[in-house]
Formats: C-alpha cells, sequence, structure tokens
C-alpha cells in the first residue's frame, strides 16, 4: 500500500492543508436483495483483525494526526480544554438508597474515571468513603453496580478499554476489601448487564451471557438470561434463574423491593422500544406481567405493595397504571394517571406521592401526585431546563436533579410540604453562561411536521447570516435530547459560535407517536427533520452553508452520514462520532442485531427498500463536492463496529472531488465513549472543536 489515491487541499480557514491519503483497493463484491443487486469496494476494510487492514487504519490516523496536529488554534484550543475539564466540578450520579447508607458513582476531575462512593445520607459528602476507584486500576472502568439492599456488599462490574465487556467483582462496605467472588460475562454493549441482591444479602441474581461452548461463537453475545452466583462459591456453582424462554436479543434490567421480597425483570427485545416484564415473588414463582405487544414502556416496584407500569401504545404520550404485587395481572390495572397534552417521561412511586416526569418537546418538569387525594403539585423548575428523579430515598423523600443549556447540574432533596434543599452532591460550575441566551424555535419538516431547535448564543448575537454554527441532533430510539449544561461548549461560544439542538422525530420529545414516526421504514423523517432544521438557520439568518457545521455520535453519527450523502451543500464540515453508516450489513454485527427492532431487516422487502433509499454507505457519489468530515470511532467499540468508519472514510475520499479534508480518527484504547478515560475525552474535544473551527474559519482566543 504504498501508492497515495488521493490528493485534496483544504482552501477555507487558517491552515490550507494538502493531504495524502493510504491507497484503498477496490475489491469490488455484491449481494442481491429481493432482485437488487447492489455492488461494493471496501468490504476488506470489515476485518479489523486483518494486518492489511491494521496497517491502512494507522496510515489513516498518521494522515489524520499530521492534519490535526498543524492546526494552529489546537494548542490554544488543548490547554483550555485541559483546563476546563480539570476544573469542572464534583459531579456524583448513579445513586442507590440502601438501609446501610448511600451509594454513588462520583466524578472528579482531573482523575480519569469515576469513582464508587459511599455516605451516610444523600449529599452527605464529609462522610464519604471511597469503595472502588478504577483510577488505580489499568485501563479499568466501571460499567455498573447494585449495592446489597442492606448495604454490607456491592457488586461492581468492570471492564477494560471502553470495551464494556464486564465482570462482577464483590466488595465488602465495611472494610472496603474484595472478596474473592467473580462473575464473569455480567454485561457487554449489546444487551448491557445488570444486578440484583436477594432479601438477605447471601448472594445476588445477574445478567448472564453464554459461556464455553453453551451456544455457537456467533451467539456468544446473545441469549442473556438471568443466573444466581451465592457468596463464597465460584461462578462454576451458580444456577439458572429465567430467560430460556426470552428473545435472542433480550435485554434484561433486574430491580428488587427494598426488602427483596419481590424481584423484578425487565426484558426489552431490543432496542425498538418493546419490553416485557417478570415478577418473582417471595416463593421463587415468576409470572409474566405484560408482554411485548403490551406497550408497557417501563415498570417501577412501589413502596406501598403495588407495582407501577408506564403504558403507551394507544396512549402515545403515556399514562400511569397500579396494579398489587399479590396479583399483578394486567388486566385489572387500574389507571393512576390518564394521558395528558405532555409526555409522561418516568415515574417513581413512593410511600403516599407518585413522581411523575413530564416532557414537553425536550423541556422537562416533575410533577407530584398524592395517591389519596389526586391532588398534583408541580415542584418548581426553570424554563426549558431538564428536571429528573435521581433516587427515591425513603418514605416520600425524593433526590432531584436539575439543570439546563445555561445552569449547571444540581441535586436537590425533596419533602413533600417544604421547598427544594440543595445537596452538595453537584457543585456549582466555575463556567458562567450568564451572557447568553437561549431560544426555541421551530422549524418546518418536508411533511409539514413541526420540529424544534434549541439554540444557544451570546446576547446581541446578529442574524445576518455570519455566525458559525454548530448543530447536532439524534432521532432514534426514543431517546430525548433534553437541555443539558456544558463547560466545554463555552469555548465555542467564546470563539463567535452559535450551539443548536434539534428534537427530532425518532426521539421521544413528544411521545411514542414521534418516536415511532421515525423509526423503521419511516427513518427518513429524522433526515428530513434534519434538513429543514439547517435551512431554518440559514433562513433565520443565524448562518449560511460555509458558516454551518454538524456533530453527532452513534445513532447521531447515521444522521451525520445523512446529511452528508443527502444534502452535501448545506454543511461546510461534519463531525461523526462512532457512526453507522451501511445500513445493509448492520445487523449482520452483534449489537446491530439488537437494532433490527429500531431500524429494520435487509430480510423484510419493505424494511430492506427504506434501509437501502438512506443508507449513508451506499449513496456516497463520485465527483460531489463534500464538506469537511472527520470520522472517529474505537477500537474496543461493541456497540458499532468500527468497520463503518473505516468503509465510510475510503468510499469518501475517493468520491470527494472539493478538496476539503476526509479524516479518519481511530482510537485504538476505547470503545463507543462509555469509559473512556478523561484524557482521551480531552483529546477527541480538542480535535474536533479544531477541526470544525478551523474549516469555519474561527479564530479562538481567551
Amino acid at each position: 500500500m504504498k501508492a497515495l489515491c488521493l490528493l485534496a487541499a483544504v482552501a477555507f480557514g487558517a491552515s490550507a492543508q494538502t493531504l495524502k491519503y493510504p491507497e484503498a483497493p477496490k475489491k469490488a463484491v455484491s449481494d442481491t436483495y429481493f432482485g437488487t443487486t447492489i455492488s461494493e469496494d471496501y468490504r476488506w476494510l470489515e476485518d479489523g483483525k486483518d494486518p492489511g487492514v491494521r496497517d491502512w487504519s494507522l496510515r489513516q490516523l498518521e494522515v489524520t494526526r499530521a492534519f490535526l496536529d498543524k492546526l494552529p488554534q489546537r494548542q490554544a484550543l488543548k490547554e483550555k480544554l485541559t483546563e476546563i475539564y480539570s476544573a469542572s466540578p464534583v459531579r456524583y450520579f448513579t445513586f442507590q438508597q440502601t438501609a446501610g447508607g448511600f451509594f454513588a458513582l462520583k466524578r472528579q476531575p482531573p482523575k480519569n474515571q469515576p469513582m464508587l462512593v459511599v455516605m451516610r445520607s444523600a449529599g452527605d459528602v464529609a462522610s464519604e468513603r471511597v469503595l472502588v476507584d478504577p483510577n488505580t486500576m489499568q485501563h479499568t472502568a466501571i460499567d455498573f453496580y447494585e449495592a446489597s439492599l442492606d448495604g454490607r456488599h456491592v457488586a461492581v462490574s468492570l471492564s477494560e478499554k471502553g470495551s464494556e465487556d464486564g465482570t462482577a467483582h464483590v466488595f465488602d462496605v465495611a472494610s472496603g476489601k474484595e472478596l474473592k467472588d467473580r462473575v464473569p460475562r455480567v454485561a457487554y454493549p449489546t444487551g448491557g448487564g445488570s444486578i440484583g441482591w436477594d432479601a438477605k444479602g447471601t448472594g445476588f441474581y445477574y445478567t448472564r451471557y453464554p459461556q464455553g461452548n453453551e451456544r455457537p461463537k456467533e451467539d456468544a453475545n446473545f441469549f442473556q438470561q438471568v443466573w444466581f452466583h451465592k457468596l463464597g462459591t465460584p461462578a462454576s456453582a451458580d444456577t439458572y434463574v429465567i430467560g430460556r424462554e426470552f428473545p435472542r436479543i433480550a435485554e434484561i434490567q433486574l430491580s428488587p423491593t427494598r426488602d427483596g421480597r419481590y424481584l423484578l425483570a425487565d426484558v426489552a427485545n431490543g432496542d425498538g422500544g418493546e419490553h416485557a416484564f417478570y415478577l418473582r415473588d417471595p416463593a421463587g414463582k415468576w409470572a409474566k406481567v405484560a408482554g411485548f405487544d403490551d406497550h408497557v414502556r417501563s415498570m417501577t416496584l412501589g413502596f406501598d405493595g403495588r407495582l407501577y407500569g408506564l403504558v403507551k401504545g394507544s396512549t402515545p404520550r403515556g399514562q400511569v397504571i397500579s396494579l398489587p404485587l399479590g396479583t399483578p395481572r394486567l388486566a385489572s390495572a387500574r389507571v393512576v394517571v390518564p394521558q395528558g397534552q405532555d409526555v409522561i417521561q418516568g415515574i417513581a412511586p413512593a410511600a403516599t406521592k407518585l413522581y411523575v416526569t413530564y416532557l414537553a418537546g425536550g423541556p422537562s418538569e416533575i410533577r407530584m401526585l398524592d395517591l389519596k387525594s389526586g391532588a398534583v403539585t408541580k415542584l418548581p423548575s426553570e424554563p426549558v431546563s431538564s428536571n429528573f428523579i435521581g433516587e427515591r430515598l425513603g418514605g416520600d423523600e425524593l433526590l432531584v436533579g436539575s439543570s439546563s443549556y445555561v445552569s449547571s447540574l444540581a441535586w436537590y432533596r425533596y419533602k413533600p410540604g417544604s421547598k427544594l434543599e440543595r445537596t452538595a452532591l453537584a457543585t456549582p460550575s466555575k463556567v458562567s453562561y450568564a451572557d447568553c441566551d437561549v431560544v426555541r424555535e421551530f422549524a418546518v419538516s418536508k411533511d409539514g411536521t413541526r420540529v424544534p431547535v434549541n439554540i444557544v448564543m451570546k446576547k446581541g448575537t446578529k442574524l445576518d447570516g455570519s455566525n458559525p454554527v454548530m448543530l447536532t441532533g439524534y432521532g432514534g430510539y426514543g431517546v430525548s435530547l433534553t437541555p443539558f449544561f456544558s463547560e466545554p461548549r463555552r469555548v465555542w461560544l467564546d470563539a463567535g459560535g452559535v450551539y443548536a439542538v434539534a428534537n427530532l422525530r425518532g426521539g421521544g420529545e413528544y411521545g411514542e407517536a414521534w418516536h415511532l414516526a421515525g423509526n423503521l421504514t419511516k427513518k427518513q423523517n429524522v433526515f428530513d427533520d434534519m434538513i429543514a432544521v439547517a435551512q431554518h438557520l440559514i433562513a433565520r439568518g443565524y448562518t449560511r452553508p460555509e458558516r454551518l457545521g454538524a456533530i453527532g455520535g452513534s445513532n447521531g453519527g447515521l444522521l451525520m452520514g445523512a446529511m452528508l450523502v443527502q444534502r452535501p451543500e448545506l454543511f461546510r464540515a461534519i463531525v461523526s462520532q462512532v457512526g453507522i453508516y451501511d445500513m445493509l450489513r448492520v445487523e449482520l454485527t452483534p449489537n446491530g442485531a439488537f437494532n433490527v427492532t429500531e431500524f429494520g431487516t435487509v430480510k423484510d422487502k419493505a424494511q430492506f427498500d427504506a434501509l437501502y433509499a438512506y443508507s449513508p454507505y451506499h449513496h456516497v457519489k463520485d465527483g460531489t463536492a463534500y464538506p469537511s468530515v472527520m470520522l472517529t470511532s474505537g477500537e474496543n467499540d461493541g456497540r458499532v463496529d468500527p468497520y463503518n468508519s473505516r468503509k465510510m472514510a475510503a468510499r469518501l475520499q475517493a468520491a470527494s472531488s472539493s478538496g476539503r479534508p476526509i479524516l479518519l480518527r481511530a482510537s485504538s484504547d476505547v470503545g463507543h465513549g462509555m469509559g473512556s478515560p478523561l484524557g482521551a475525552v480531552i483529546d477527541e474535544a480538542t480535535d474536533s472543536y479544531a477541526f470544525v473551527m478551523s474549516e469555519l474559519g474561527m479564530h479562538y482566543t481567551e
């Protein structure tokens, strides 16, 4: 691979550079789907273990690093972002209240990884003790944890190099010492992982992937089941509990009641939003409470001997039902909260209250329902903000989180009849957005749908078409992009930029109907929405195409790929992180199979037609003037195979006529992003900002 196949010159921005990409030989292969034959040239790049592919990837990285490292603003940005990230406030998250204490993950920059800590009560950081610190371990991260109900032990899934391939380790909370118990394969990126302790803390139920020769190699990361581990015994002695009847793409989450008498198993059928629920009673008998066709999106165990469910389907904005744990028959459930105008996002039943999180197109609020009187009280919050339930603390007391685009995360204790009491679980940020405005506007999509766009900018920004804009979106899996605070975003605004977040169909911002309008055969609606938002920003005078950039990751990376091939003239620069681009072969990868319920399958004619119609890789056209592009990937990514980025980079480099850079930034020590060390996060943020700022002609000065 000594020949060089493409010459590119970057003509806009402070540093024009000539790029020579490693040759990517064309090796044509073809497949036929329902009579349609489709050819491609770069399938050979799918084999990441092939020495030739590894050599090609390293040469790509050399080109990328040479380009990025020469950008004149990169060093200043690196220093500023390192300062911002390293000085970011301490953050606590992923809480668990037990009889023996309050547990949390703690992010404390400049440490690379979050730590597991315990304290006497929520917010009592003076009593905090560190139980598990991955920063003392090499390339290790915490996937998740679960403390026993009495707080005496904690099981922690640990994985290496961002792989999310987790082994459960058990620690004694009082001494902090690790026990001999180790349970392998409790987590993997395909179906995730979960643990639920028994009532007496003698052992725990856990999600288990096939081991040894139990399944063929191709099924190693499928067929998740629930098993039980008794403390003090080897994992080989663990016993099967439930799951042999679950789908191949089951994703199981376990949750016990606070007394451990009941255990709830939430079984997702892949990533498309279908859930079934199974309840284990005190006698050890399992009952199926709801199936995939019942449209129950979530269930939560109450403190009052009842089970609460969030139901969609015929009520796409959601309604809350309740049924007794002793006789959990869905047919006899009673409606506690009927469907209203706003979308029900989540529920948290307490002793005598039901807390409900409502979503209105992105922003959210929490309302409290008195289960006896039916009276409803809205908890205070600022406009255009995110408000969420962190943990039920006991009785009717709650831990509540709140943030916005301009206000940093805060955690509050709330007790009915009293004001929100701020805790030390989130300290105020040193970064201020007091000089910024947040506006919420609506673009009109191709079919007339109104699509929200949230815009963050400095006060006094002129709408004369001159502003560099960074646009982001997601649009999938029913995931809602709610207002969020970002310290690094300050760098973009200080360089004169405007930041915009689109609430696209495919997400859950307006309920299940909004999600279903952007999945399976209707996925093109997501891309039409994003195009409409870009056009809106241009028409309103926020920017113009040569000053418009976009960034997105994972499903948002697919979105970026679609923007590239469908409307390349709308954007000047695009950063696509760990994206999916070959929609015809993605289901052949382990996690891709889990995505079939969201994206569809090439085995179905209508779904194949839809997938092929928008598959970014298959719609790159030779001789097209593509914008500047940086594709990022992690070699340990178990969610999106990095071959997607390799193939897309090769195809774009061969096709683009614009002379603008097409960079492949492949990282060998990270995965999909979860568990990435702080240093890697800073490096990628630096490269992304430096790349887009240079391409949009921006100048960063402190």
